[in-house]
């Protein structure tokens, strides 16, 4: 079911994308010696897409996304397959993930207490963000588990009972490939970043594959969610985040 996967998808990553033009891809000659992970800077956020998922039963879906964020306070979204009419609209905060399904009237509006409750799965505002933004997960601390191996730094962070291992460029100082899997055997995510397109001085991925495990009443589950970006802009004045039920 769309609904149920999109929101399992949603629960562990968010979902950004965009639509045309070539990128300018980001580069640099510099390497970082010390582990200086760069974290993406910006008041608003606005963005346009494109989306396929793939979901386990083999039904895929096609379609595109607007999407807008205020950095720390709300991400939202609006996912349109085909001819035009919406089908998801999708508002995430500090202490809430909301969905409206016009496509299969299954609308979700749970705190994150409730969804460590229901999916086991302990979650934030600032997890999801970094996972888009090809942040690490977590802010390093002296309990991680930090090497490095040649062009990256291999990064692993337990936390919430989730074991998250982070290929972190030396280049761009971004995550350019993530795992993730449940201690407990509930569910895993693996997500890889290819390019990162020049947003104002900014490294910030433009395309990205992520795969999704998670056990259901009939076995684990497997869905793949492509994103691919091609329009980003940051702004400094207010966005709008309509939603309602």
């Amino acid at each position: 079911m769309i609904s149920r996967f999109l929101v399992l998808g949603l629960v562990f990553l968010a979902l950004v994308t965009g639509c045309a033009k070539k990128p300018n891809l980001y580069t640099s000659d510099e390497i970082m010696q010390e582990f200086e992970p760069v974290y993406l800077d910006f008041d608003y956020l606005s963005a346009r897409g494109r989306i396929v998922i793939e979901e386990a039963s083999g039904k895929t879906t096609r379609g595109t996304i607007n999407f807008r964020a205020k950095k720390d306070s709300i991400i939202w979204f609006s996912v349109t397959p085909g001819l035009g009419l919406e089908a998801f609209r999708g508002a995430i905060t500090k202490d809430k993930l909301r969905i409206k399904d016009r496509l299969n009237g299954e609308d979700i509006n749970m705190s994150f207490v409730e969804v460590e409750d229901r999916f086991d799965l302990k979650l934030s505002l600032d997890l999801l963000q970094n996972i888009i933004y090809a942040n690490p997960p977590h802010e390093f601390s002296y309990r991680d588990r930090l090497i490095r191996v040649g062009q990256y730094f291999e990064l692993t962070q337990v936390r919430d009972g989730v074991r998250y291992h982070s290929r972190v460029s030396t280049r761009f100082g971004k995550v350019q490939e993530l795992s993730s899997a449940s201690m407990s055997d509930k569910g895993s995510l693996l997500a890889s970043y290819p390019t990162f397109e020049d947003v104002e001085g900014q490294p910030f991925p433009n395309k990205m594959l992520l795969r999704l495990s998670y056990n259901t009443a009939e076995g684990i589950q497997t869905a793949l969610i492509n994103l691919e970006l091609t329009k980003i802009e940051f702004s400094r004045t207010s966005l709008t985040f309509p939603f309602q039920f």
